[in-house]
């Protein structure tokens, strides 16, 4: 049993566990194995866990998440030790190839550049001597980051590292030890046996021993007089810590490569190059660029190989299997197809041509096919062509005329699927010509499924409701001088009935309702972390709903557009009958009669603030046409200038009654269109449609 207690405590668990002594010392696991206890390095310690019921109980603290609870740290953290004159060049170049692959990369300065380079974390210590710059950059990443990370490695921006090969390595090391790795160069005078790692090649640091050398490192900088901050800080970790620069700990090897003057990356082969975790020196930003796609293309290489191997093993392995070589999957290596367990799981493939394709957003029949669409299918001819070509070659060599039958379908345990049939002009090795027609199948397997960071948030935030209400959505008289005073008055009665309640209210005249002259007007009455829930007069709210809309809706980061259950017209689905109380009751188990209406963007969860600087870019559009505010909406405005996230997915708890909207030609062509076919599939279902066709035809004939 473990607590957590906030403030101090003096129990005798809490100071085993501090000091360190949940495990027995190298020292008394050696006695312990003199009693008899075995001859291992580490045996385990049971302290108990005895609570004082003298002591006041203490609040339990829990953290925010489970990693700080179990003190687990990040792998690695990578400084770039840079300088002011290439900042702008060479550390842009370590930043724009390798960065993105560490968890964390800081960038080490002394005096910070006029212009500081997007998307770099640059910290400036004010001063650009390179031994103060060392000890600022050590000092640094102890104070702030030696209790998150378990290995920090630093190197000079004229260093390119291969970043997986270095996450590999300190993934193959044992944290908690004191290791200075690198390569081990000798000092000025080589008489001594100690080495210092060269900064030139980069060198890891063990958390342990950042944390040993801090108390020591205003002593190095007053005491060691050196012009390479590497020697200083080689010369400060052996001098107070008796550790010297290794490059080889725990049967893993540092490995580099010294890159000549001239050398083109193109024309290295040897084993050397292409092993090595850093190269040095790179003296302008276009050869990290090209040092970077040779590694990548080696890289790649090894990945097919290593591809290649496994598949062979996969395919010897299949006759121990009880299938055999039957049972193996094509690719190999590949889930198998999805198997529907009822005909309403059946995946179905979608047939297209080159120019048009067969399965339509809008459900139309048959569609020009255009952007990622057609992109795709040039790429799916492209490799079509190339893997017969590499199979059939020199004997022969094929080019497409034109693709007759494509078949495609996405498996959710595969990927996508594709048939061909292509018809293909045959060359043999004399220049004979014949034109054939080849059907062949194609993968585009899932790669590696990735989990996006997002940031945190809780279910606590208070929503805004916003509810836009115009004079055709309720009725009236026409001889009332004010169209609203109906809802007006409903208000106040529920002001009346819940005192602590206020429910403030604006009114409106505009000839074209829209949503951004609205959300103008209340966006500049509200604070700027106000979250808005925009909603229709049709919508019934929920709490599960809300709490979606707070989860979902995250400030500078991503906005919210639920797709919300519309019920069909009772008209054509029930027709001349009542509607059972089941399937008229919003509380039912399933939702029936009525589909997700996704050509609706009426309701959305969004902060004030992404709202106010989509607005603020908008600005100079608007300058040169006045009516684009009444021709947008607020999912336009969002999706054209915010750069945040626009999250769109069905929401089950988001019902809509029916409701024949009025579809204003004022807006957007796009917004006119999406109103239209908003108003057509909210009829009915297919089965709904031709039962009233049928009893329609039934009655005329009759």
């Amino acid at each position: 049993m473990v607590s957590w207690t906030q403030g101090d405590t003096d129990d005798s668990c809490r100071d085993e566990l501090g000091n360190g002594r949940l495990f027995l010392g190298r020292g008394d696991a050696q006695r312990g194995s003199r009693d008899g206890a075995g001859d291992e390095d580490f045996q385990p310690r049971i302290v108990p866990y005895h609570k004082d019921p003298n002591k006041p109980h203490k609040k339990v603290l829990r953290t925010r998440y489970i990693h700080t609870e179990l003190g687990i740290r990040e792998r690695l953290l990578v400084g770039v030790l840079s300088s002011r004159a290439t900042l702008n060049t060479l550390a842009v170049a370590v930043n724009r190839t390798v960065a993105h692959h560490f968890h964390r990369t800081f960038f080490f300065t002394g005096l910070r550049s006029p212009k500081v380079p997007h998307g770099m974390t640059v910290i400036a210590h004010g001063d650009d001597r390179p031994v103060w710059l060392m000890y600022e950059t050590v000092r640094h990443l102890h104070q702030h980051y030696g209790s998150d990370y378990d290995w920090f490695f630093l190197a000079q921006d004229d260093t390119y590292m291969q970043a997986d090969r270095l996450s590999e390595l300190v993934g193959h090391l044992s944290a908690g030890q004191d290791l200075y790795m690198g390569r081990a160069e000798e000092f000025i005078g080589g008489e001594e046996k100690a080495r210092y790692c060269h900064g030139g090649y980069g060198y890891l640091l063990s958390r342990s021993l950042l944390a040993r050398l801090q108390p020591h490192l205003d002593t190095c900088r007053n005491d060691i007089l050196s012009v390479r901050p590497d020697e200083w800080l080689g010369r400060c970790i052996i001098d107070y810590l008796g550790l010297s620069c290794v490059e080889v700990h725990q049967e893993m090897t540092y490995r580099y490569f010294e890159l000549g003057k001239n050398a083109d990356p193109e024309r290295e082969d040897s084993m050397q190059f292409k092993n090595a975790f850093t190269v040095h020196p790179v003296s302008e930003p276009n050869l990290m660029y090209r040092l970077h796609k040779r590694f990548s293309q080696i890289e790649l290489e090894w990945t097919y190989q290593q591809i290649q191997q496994l598949q062979m093993q996969i395919s010897n392995l299949s006759d121990l299997t009880p299938e055999g070589k039957a049972g193996v999957t094509w690719p190999i290596g590949i889930n198998h197809p999805f198997k529907p367990k009822t005909r309403f799981e059946v995946i179905n493939w979608e047939y297209f041509t080159e120019e048009h394709i067969y399965s339509c957003v809008d459900s139309s029949p048959k569609c020009e096919i255009r952007g990622a669409d057609r992109a795709d299918v040039n790429a799916v001819l492209e490799i079509a062509v190339e893997r017969l070509n590499e199979r059939y070659q020199p004997q022969l060599r094929f080019r497409k005329r034109r693709l007759l039958n494509g078949y495609r379908r996405f498996d959710p345990t595969r990927g996508m699927e594709y048939m061909l049939d292509l018809a293909l002009e045959a060359y043999t090795q004399k220049g004979h010509s014949q034109v054939i027609i080849k059907r062949v199948n194609l993968l585009r397997p899932l790669s590696a499924v990735e989990i996006i960071p997002m940031p945190y948030v809780t279910e606590a935030t208070r929503v805004q409701v916003i509810l836009p209400v115009t004079a055709q959505d309720q009725d009236y008289r026409v001889s009332q001088t004010d169209v609203f005073a109906g809802i007006k008055a409903m208000i106040g009665e529920v002001e009346k009935r819940y005192g602590d309640v206020k429910i403030p209210w604006i009114s409106v005249k505009t000839e074209v309702p829209s949503q951004v002259k609205l959300m103008d007007i209340i966006s500049k009455k509200h604070p700027v972390d106000t979250l808005f829930f925009l909603s229709s007069v049709w919508t019934e709210i929920n709490a599960d709903f809300l709490n979606r809309c707070r989860m979902n809706a995250i400030s500078n980061w991503q906005v919210f557009f639920p797709i919300h259950f519309q019920e069909y017209s009772p008209a054509v689905v029930y027709r001349d009958q009542q509607p059972s109380a089941a399937s008229s009751s919003f509380a039912s188990e399933s939702l029936r009669d009525g589909h997700f209406d996704r050509h609706v963007f009426d309701e959305a969860c969004f902060y004030n603030a992404d709202y106010m600087t989509a607005r603020t870019k908008m600005a100079a559009d608007i300058l040169d046409n006045e009516e684009l505010l009444e021709s947008m909406d607020v999912y336009d405005i969002f999706v054209r200038y915010s750069g945040l996230h626009v999250f769109r997915a069905v929401e089950p708890a988001l019902i809509q009654k029916y409701v024949r909207r009025a579809c204003n030609p004022r807006f957007s062509e796009d917004i006119y269109h999406r109103c239209v076919l908003s108003n057509l599939e909210g009829l009915g279902s297919r089965s709904h449609l031709a039962m009233a066709l049928f009893e329609q035809e039934q009655a005329n004939s009759t």
